[in-house]
């Protein structure tokens, strides 16, 4: 008859341990997660505290994370103090057991990753070299090797302290990308959680976090909107595998983003710059070059910005990139191996393109394998007004002195609301804006450019007040304006209860 084996945590410890658990594996970007906290702190959860994850990480504590972490302590060392003949327990304990100790690590930490972090988000890296791993390392073997256990190889001290770091990376690079409080920038927050970790982080733990290279991303939404901020936050927040014996994770991950404007180069350019050439391989090739597919790291990731503006024969080549991993330099038959991450994006509607025969259908299954859409500003605004004002603070932050910020600000929200209107469609979506607060920085009033998708602006409201517009002029803007509102054709022909052939017509003209 097999012996039980004996309990290791009691009723209360197991029921806090499980709740960790379930923080430690829910999306932190979701309501899911604040609601794991709440379970896991009971009475003592506050919950003008609880939405930290809206925030970008700070020095000052959390205090519901705060007191999880002392929680996690108390349990961990009440669990090492056992006496040798109690310290068995099942194995579903003892991976309770190692979800405690897994928070308690990465919130012990989290401040000295952030030191490292923001040295590399400044310039200041030190090539991925971390002075604080044998205390990691330490902490880990105190923690986790309690004598009588056998600890899984995914709990490696050097692999815990690559995720616990990429975690933190995650963090500062989707905040960095994402400003605002609105529902839709909320779930783009998620849903980028999501394409560096997938939906189960015990999965990522095991194995995944190896093969994320294999899946690429497609970004799409409206121009202007901060795609390449979202797919730099996915290049900067890559595994990057520990080496103990170096003490370094062996490359900046801030130098780990190579993009590429392809609608602004020729498709020859294009070769080249991805690609890479020999000597000679076309007029003004005067030395052998290498490209960013194989300059990338394995661990970086190369962007492809406006791919739907890319023409057939450099599709192909990428295709090949996707499907074999394999490239050849301009000039060369050489087959070379790309190793990192493909991004891409663009504005354009690409299941059109593909009707129109302008895209190639397997090209476009190959890239969207993973999916992100961008939310038009105007569409943040209609959810949370408040965020055109942390939009242009934010802005601000970056063109004057500190002291000058949130005045300049509020004054310029005000100048906003009372020229341009509170439902102004913001066509150029965060870019107009910020040329918008560049202008009033420099002249102390903006014009709408006339003509763009959507504007309206005083122009247009003059001109139609004095019957200076033709029905086909109102019926264009009106169109534009809320094709700018709503990001593609299909959306806004159901909001105008129009053909889709006729909206694409009064977009052309």
């Amino acid at each position: 008859m097999s012996k039980v084996p004996s309990s290791l945590l009691p009723e209360k410890d197991r029921g806090f341990a499980e709740a960790v658990a379930r923080v430690n594996a829910a999306n932190p970007f979701l309501p899911e997660r604040i609601a794991a906290e709440r379970e896991a702190l009971g009475d003592e959860f506050q919950m003008k505290e609880a939405e930290w994850n809206t925030r970008p990480p700070s020095s000052q504590p959390n205090r519901n994370v705060a007191a999880i972490t002392a929680r996690c302590a108390g349990l961990m060392e009440r669990v090492r103090t056992l006496p040798s003949g109690r310290r068995g327990g099942s194995a579903a304990e003892r991976a309770l057991y190692e979800e405690v100790a897994g928070y308690w690590l990465y919130q012990t930490y989290a401040a000295r990753f952030d030191t490292v972090i923001l040295a590399s988000l400044a310039g200041q890296g030190d090539e991925g070299r971390v002075s604080f791993f044998p205390a990691f390392k330490a902490d880990v073997e105190r923690v986790l090797q309690v004598p009588g256990w056998e600890p899984a190889e995914s709990q490696s001290a050097a692999h815990l302290f690559s995720c616990a770091f990429q975690i933190r990376r995650a963090f500062h690079a989707i905040f960095r990308s994402l400003v605002g409080g609105s529902a839709p920038m909320a779930r783009l927050r998620a849903e980028i959680w999501q394409s560096i970790f997938g939906h189960d982080l015990g999965r990522y733990r095991r194995g995944l976090y190896a093969r994320m290279g294999d899946f690429s991303t497609l970004i799409t939404g409206p121009s202007g909107t901060g795609k390449e901020l979202v797919a730099r936050a996915l290049a900067f927040s890559r595994y990057l595998a520990f080496d103990s014996r170096r003490g370094s994770f062996g490359s900046d991950f801030a130098r780990g983003f190579f993009p590429l404007n392809l609608a602004a180069l020729s498709p020859t350019l294009i070769e080249s710059e991805l690609f890479g050439h020999k000597r000679g391989a076309f007029t003004g090739a005067l030395s052998d070059r290498a490209g960013w597919m194989e300059v990338c790291p394995a661990t970086g990731a190369v962007f492809l910005d406006e791919i739907g503006d890319v023409e057939n024969s450099i599709q192909v080549k990428l295709l090949r990139v996707l499907q074999s991993r394999t490239f050849q330099p301009l000039g060369s038959t050489e087959s070379r191996r790309f190793e990192g991450k493909i991004v891409a994006a663009t504005h354009r509607n690409l299941p059109e393109e593909i009707l129109a025969g302008r895209f190639r259908e397997d090209f476009y299954f190959r890239l969207c394998s993973d999916q992100l859409t961008t939310p038009s500003l105007r569409a943040q605004l209609d959810d949370s007004p408040a965020d055109l004002l942390t939009h242009v603070t934010h802005m601000t932050a970056r063109l004057l002195e500190p002291e000058e910020v949130e005045r300049f600000s509020r004054r310029a929200v005000s100048w906003i609301e009372s020229n341009l209107g509170g439902n102004y469609p913001w066509p150029g979506n965060v870019r107009e804006l910020e040329q918008c607060v560049r202008s009033l920085v420099l002249r102390g009033h903006y014009r709408p450019a006339v003509g763009l998708s959507g504007a309206s602006g005083e122009d247009w409201i003059s001109d139609l007040r004095a019957g200076r517009m033709t029905a086909e002029d109102v019926l264009r803007r009106y169109t534009r304006l809320v094709h700018a509102q709503a990001g593609t054709v299909e959306e806004t022909a159901r909001r105008l209860d129009l053909d889709r052939r006729t909206v694409k017509a009064r977009l052309a003209s």
